[in-house]
Parts: C-alpha cells; sequence; structure tokens
C-alpha cells in the first residue's frame, strides 16, 4: 500500500468515527431531555444498538426502563412497537395471525395482521411475564431476526433491537427468562434509583406543564451505516486473550476460575460472552476517540456483558452471593494478559 493510500485511508476512518461521535451525542443528548441521571444505562442502550445487540433493562417499577426505550424510539426514525407481557399471552400476539378480511363484492380472503415483533425497536415490558411458549417465540426474533408463522417465514428489517424490562423484586405469575434466552442480550443493565439531587429535575419533568420535545436526529439507515465503524476498531492480540481469559475465568473448573468461582458457580459465560465483550469495547474505544480497543474498555463494559451470563448455585444462594458479587471477583483478580 501506497504512503498516499494509507494517509487517505487514515482520514477516512477519522472521518467516520467522527461522524459516529457525532450522531451518538445527539441521540443522548435527545434522551437527556427526558432522562435524569441513569448516564451509565444510557450509554449501555445506546451502544447496545449500534453494536447491534439487545438489552435487558432490570429495576424496580418507576425508574424510567419504558421512558427511555420510547424515547429511544422517538429519537431515531425507527418503527417502534411495544408489547407489555402478560401470562396469558400467546405467541400469535406478538407475532401476528391470519385474519379473514372482506374484500368486493362480499368475497373474502385470508390475509397476514402483524404483530408488534415486526419493528425495528421492541419494547418488550415485563418479559418475565411471558410463558415459555410466548418467550420462545421473541427468542427466534433476537436470534434468527425472523418469525415463523405456521409454515410462514418473515425476515425482520435491520436493525432490529429488543429491549426487554423486568421487576428483580416481584416472582408471582413470573417465568424466569431460560438461560438460552438471556444468552441472546448483548447488556443487562441494571437501573438503580436516582440520587437525591435528581429527584428536583424529575419531579420538574412530570409535574409541570411543559412537555419535553424530542426530535428525531437519526434513522435506521445511519445507524446501519455505522455498525461497520463500530466492528472496524481493532483488537490488539493482548486485549483478545484477556476478554477470553474473563469469560473462562467465570466457567467453573476452567484453567482460570478461582476457587470460589468453582464452588458458588453452576454455569459460566458462554463464548458469546466474549464476542459482547469485544464489541461493547469497540464502542467505548470509539467514543474515547481511540482506533483500538484497550484492557479499560473491557473491564468498563465486563458487569454488563457478564452479569447475566453466569448462574450460581445452591451454595451461593444460602451464603448470599449473587452473579454481580462474582463478576466483580473475577474482574478484582482477573490480571493483564501478557
Amino acid at each position: 500500500m501506497s504512503q498516499t493510500q494509507a494517509t487517505a485511508d487514515a482520514a477516512t476512518a477519522r472521518a467516520q468515527a467522527e461522524r459516529f461521535r457525532a450522531v451518538y451525542s445527539k441521540i443522548q443528548r435527545e434522551l437527556g431531555k427526558v432522562m435524569v441521571g441513569q448516564d451509565e444505562v444510557v450509554e449501555g442502550v445506546l451502544s447496545a444498538l449500534f453494536a447491534g445487540g439487545h438489552v435487558l433493562l432490570e429495576g424496580v417499577p418507576g425508574l424510567g426502563k419504558t421512558l427511555l426505550v420510547r424515547t429511544l424510539g422517538r429519537a431515531v426514525d425507527l418503527a417502534f412497537s411495544r408489547i407489555q407481557f402478560t401470562p396469558d399471552m400467546m405467541p400469535a400476539d406478538i407475532q401476528g395471525t391470519m385474519v379473514l378480511v372482506e374484500g368486493p363484492g362480499g368475497t373474502h380472503r385470508l390475509e397476514f395482521q402483524e404483530g408488534p415483533l415486526v419493528a425495528n425497536l421492541v419494547l418488550a415490558d415485563e418479559i418475565n411475564r411471558a410463558t415459555p411458549k410466548t418467550q420462545s417465540a421473541l427468542l427466534e426474533a433476537m436470534q434468527e431476526k425472523q418469525i415463523t408463522v405456521g409454515r410462514r417465514t418473515i425476515a425482520l428489517k435491520e436493525p432490529y433491537c429488543v429491549m426487554a424490562t423486568q421487576n428483580p423484586v416481584e416472582q408471582e405469575g413470573t417465568y424466569p427468562l431460560p438461560e438460552a434466552q438471556l444468552d441472546r442480550f448483548l447488556f443487562k443493565l441494571l437501573v438503580g434509583y436516582p440520587k437525591e439531587q435528581e429527584y428536583a429535575a424529575i419531579l420538574e419533568r412530570t409535574t409541570g406543564t411543559a412537555d419535553a420535545e424530542v426530535a428525531k436526529v437519526s434513522n435506521g439507515a445511519e445507524i446501519l451505516e455505522l455498525r461497520p465503524v463500530v466492528r472496524a476498531v481493532a483488537v490488539p492480540e493482548h486485549a483478545q486473550r484477556f476478554a477470553i481469559r474473563l469469560v473462562m475465568a467465570t466457567q467453573p473448573g476452567g484453567e482460570y476460575s478461582t476457587k470460589r468461582v468453582n464452588d458458588l458457580v453452576a454455569l459460566g459465560s458462554s463464548p458469546r460472552g466474549a464476542q459482547a465483550l469485544l464489541l461493547g469495547a469497540k464502542v467505548r474505544a470509539l467514543l474515547a476517540g481511540r482506533f483500538a480497543i484497550a484492557e479499560e474498555d473491557l473491564r468498563a463494559v465486563a458487569p454488563a456483558v457478564l452479569r447475566h451470563r453466569v448462574q450460581v448455585n445452591f451454595r451461593a444462594h444460602s451464603e448470599g452471593v449473587n452473579a454481580e458479587q462474582i463478576v466483580r471477583e473475577v474482574l478484582s483478580k482477573a490480571a493483564p494478559a501478557a
């Protein structure tokens, strides 16, 4: 490659990175018109959108989980739908079904009526209230980007992103998500209580007469154009080794697992965890103006990537140890890859 070509390629990469940061910042500003605080959650949601992954938002009611995703649907010109899951909901309620339509002259024909899964951005509210049969329909959409109704298979248009919410406390009438479905979420983000100084802004925005005007500042085509920019971020060999060892450290009986992991973990992260670590780190590096990921990027995204991919055993429950604590311990003991 000539020096001129290399210079031109470097200039193109810088321009693409600047465009990515500009679009990201515009969407983030629009979300900030409605959301107060929750910066890490907002960043996680946006990172997943640009990385092409799904998000599980966990928190008690009233913290703005639904509001965040709905506002994202307003800021980005995407086909948006919301599903309020209930135990009596059937797969056809979210996929769609064949309906009998009356035509001219009293004729009738069967026509497929799309369900709320046929969208670009799907808000799956209280996902753990859906029965296993309905969750399996959602799982197909998340993993295969398609839905199957009878003998008909419908491809879902990209970008396709499911952002699901669940309450961590209420268990009555719920169906815990199976490990296979949890693994399909790029991030699990914990939505916590606001800080004291944030309550005033929340109350002003929600109990006054003013209504925040959220502008459409991006669209699906632009998101798809910027996803290759994220994937083009370089992964140095030492960073890749560190990501692999982080994932292996969560696997009981593995080469890098500690005694506590061996004693307290039933299931560790799958290779999808390593994939998610790299994708999340690439977004973070790009936002920092770097074209290669670093260990600090992997450490920053690791809790969101791994907390739902680690399943603790009965002994851990009896000792009051949860997956979050295991992940933090793995990170604290992880040594840089040589």
